[in-house]
């Protein structure tokens, strides 16, 4: 009976429906969540469909508030220096109120969020400043240099192509990234932007000092160019097309080297991971499955924490693995 309450309604941003936020889940029968959202509408005028999956993925309340934290100099400690951690990187999403969310920007929306973040780029300054490169007309020499740092995002995904993701590809999208290229963002992605602070090494801290930054900058630069704000819900906190981003957004994670888990087991990992709030995956992202030693280790929750309590459970989470870790070396007589 939802449905027929609800299906003929057409958002007022993108005039998105519900047929067209459930097309993933009509589609594929392996969905996490298989809905996504439109425009900020949507969460609002399908609350009857979205609120229950919401609530059912988060394990919060129907009357749960988020708040978001910035704050870098409540986190205690660091990983530890001697832990075999190659990289860490912190991710965000953001989108920008007024306009729609990527399975339901209009095409001139999409070009208009990255004009104005084209022109807002021009004015980060210090180590945070760098170039945009727009996908549309890219030079091969460019290409090729995103691809080989692994920044380059590509089309063909089936379910951002199904969800309507990937409409008008490759236009309006691009990536921009700092000298260092330590700050990154996607610009018209899953999201409008996906924030992106990243360095080689185990330095969770510096990395989260710097997307913190990176987002106050970002956010203020599209504010001046446009009057906007990101979109942010007080039950909801950020924003996503996916539902399972709401709230922070937030994805911290790190590639660790973990000999004594891999030989007690990948499915025993999972388990600790699950009780450490964590969730590791393959280095080769999402569905890419494991490969050796080296694992990705990042917060499990999005919705209902601060990003400063996510960033603080993946630093003790990643210490105490480490720690287990040379522990199971010598059970299982491994020698580093």
């Amino acid at each position: 009976e939802k449905w027929d309450k609800l299906s003929g309604k057409k958002t007022a941003t993108s005039g998105f429906t519900l047929a067209k936020a459930i097309a993933c889940a009509v589609e594929f029968d392996n969905q996490h969540c298989g809905i996504y959202a439109g425009d900020w509408d949507s969460y609002k005028d399908f609350a009857a469909v979205f609120d229950p999956i919401i609530q059912e993925y988060h394990g919060i309340s129907a009357d749960a508030k988020h708040t978001s934290d910035m704050d870098v100099s409540k986190l205690e400690g660091n990983v530890n220096p001697e832990a075999p951690v190659k990289s860490t990187r912190i991710r965000v999403g953001r989108n920008i109120d007024g306009f729609g969310l990527s399975a339901g920007i209009t095409q001139q929306q999409r070009v208009d969020v990255e004009k104005l973040f084209k022109s807002a780029s021009k004015k980060f300054s210090g180590d945070l400043a760098g170039d945009y490169y727009p996908l549309t007309g890219m030079d091969e020499k460019v290409r090729q240099q995103l691809v080989d740092d692994h920044f380059l995002f590509m089309s063909g995904d089936p379910n951002l192509k199904v969800g309507g993701m990937e409409r008008d590809w490759p236009e309006g999208r691009g990536i921009f990234h700092n000298n260092e290229k330590t700050f990154l963002v996607w610009v018209n992605e899953e999201d409008q932007f996906r924030i992106i602070s990243m360095q080689k090494g185990g330095d969770v801290k510096g990395v989260f000092e710097r997307l913190a930054r990176a987002i106050g900058t970002v956010g203020s630069s599209v504010k001046a160019e446009s009057g906007k704000e990101f979109m942010l819900d007080e039950k909801y906190g950020y924003i996503h097309t996916c539902p399972t981003n709401l709230g922070t957004g937030m994805r911290a994670s790190v590639h660790i080297d973990l000999p004594g888990w891999t030989a007690e087991g990948a499915d025993k990992l999972k388990a600790r991971c699950e009780e450490l709030a964590l969730q590791p995956r393959g280095t080769r992202g999402e569905s890419g499955g494991q490969t050796g030693i080296t694992y990705d280790i990042s917060n499990k929750h999005r919705l209902g924490y601060s990003e400063v309590q996510l960033v603080q459970t993946m630093i003790n989470g990643v210490n105490k693995l480490y720690e287990e870790d040379v522990e199971l070396q010598k059970k299982h007589n491994i020698s580093a």
